[in-house]
């Protein structure tokens, strides 16, 4: 069975160090807001570029604090893809902002960026973009709406660790961003973690606080803040990975251009590599396929995971039921047809050539 995504071949890699970190953890006993988060944070701030990271407990909290950093509530409107993780949405609603769904590019699966200016509003507070399955947003309109029109530019860099347009890495291209560290993310924790970077200092300021119940200083609450701090085992964790975060995503940007390279089944359309290859650090590889249903159940019956994200668009989970409204047929259609194969550090090219020889024998008689 080629997996999905073998997490254990990922975290073997440093098995050894890992268990020396953990040993020298329970010595240390030093468990919350200790020196493995403050050095993380001191890491990855350098690793994006900016002047400030702050570590917080996973990537939906670290998009919700940035939204109320900035002071975002209700009858306030942020502007956000509408093709992508729930979370994105979720952040926007839970501070009382309206989320306003804007439609995918469908070669990038990223916002359409011509569509953004059409959608301002007085009551438009912030852009919040979503470099989606790790390929970069292009930046240049965005820069220039952003300033003409005096509204915050926000990252959701879940999926986008370590992706670079214009020599500038994701987590540095807007006013503040967010990440997530999930297991499964091109830099994964062993549980749950995320990271919010700016270079703004004032909102920085307010979010160390924000995250801690509000407080700089025990027993003093200056904000109405949360319980969301970077676990220190998983900071120390995240520290052992960081280091290879650059080279891991070239292994994967090799898959990426193999799959593309090799792929040729016209049942099957492949997505598009920027020109710029560092503008993609392949999260997913996501293709789309008409019947994925049939593929899915193919592609396992040859013993090869495949994954889909996501089959549901937001606007149409029974949450959401006040965004019905919008009429997205792009997104519609990629919630429908888009299937991920496997792509990690971790595979072998003999799993490579397996999953692309089987993608292209493909076909619904196969199924039938």
């Amino acid at each position: 069975m080629i997996k999905f995504l073998d997490l254990k071949a990922v975290n073997d890699r440093i098995h050894k160090e890992t268990l020396e970190y953990f040993k020298g953890f329970l010595e240390d006993s030093n468990f919350i807001l200790g020196e493995q988060v403050s050095k993380f944070e001191a890491e990855f701030a350098q690793y994006c570029n900016t002047s400030t990271c702050i570590g917080v407990g996973n990537g939906l909290e670290a998009l919700t604090l940035i939204l109320k950093g900035y002071d975002i509530k209700e009858g306030d409107e942020v502007i956000v893809p509408s093709n992508t993780y729930i979370a994105t949405i979720l952040a926007i609603t839970s501070t009382g902002a309206t989320p306003v769904l804007i439609e995918p590019n469908i070669e990038t699966f990223n916002i359409d960026v011509n569509l953004i200016e059409n959608h301002i509003t007085k009551n438009t507070k912030a852009i919040m973009l979503v470099h989606l399955y790790g390929r970069c947003v292009d930046m240049d309109l965005i820069w220039s709406i952003g300033k003409k029109y005096n509204v915050k530019i926000i990252e959701d860099a879940a999926q986008a660790h370590g992706a670079m347009i214009n020599g500038r890495r994701v987590g540095s291209l807007g006013d503040a961003a967010a990440f997530s560290f999930y297991p499964g993310k091109n830099l994964g924790a062993i549980g749950d973690g995320g990271a919010i970077t700016s270079n703004d200092k004032l909102l920085a300021a307010r979010i160390k606080a924000l995250r801690n119940y509000g407080s700089f200083e025990k027993y003093i609450h200056i904000l109405k803040g949360v319980n969301s701090r970077l676990d220190e085992l998983q900071a120390g964790f995240l520290r052992l990975k960081l280091p290879t975060l650059d080279s891991d995503n070239e292994k994967r940007r090799e898959i990426a251009q193999y799959y593309c390279e090799n792929i040729n089944n016209p049942n099957i359309i492949l997505p598009k590599i920027p020109r710029d290859e560092k503008n993609h650090v392949w999260h997913l590889f996501v293709i789309r396929v008409a019947n994925r249903s049939d593929f899915q159940k193919y592609m396992m019956s040859k013993g090869i995971e495949t994954m889909v994200h996501y089959p549901i668009a937001p606007h149409k989970q029974k949450a959401y039921s006040e965004l019905r409204e919008f009429t997205l047929p792009i997104t519609e259609l990629l919630a429908r047809e888009v299937v991920s194969l496997p792509l990690s550090p971790v595979m072998t090219q003999e799993q490579i050539d397996f999953v692309a020889l089987n993608v292209n024998n493909y076909s619904t008689a196969a199924v039938n």
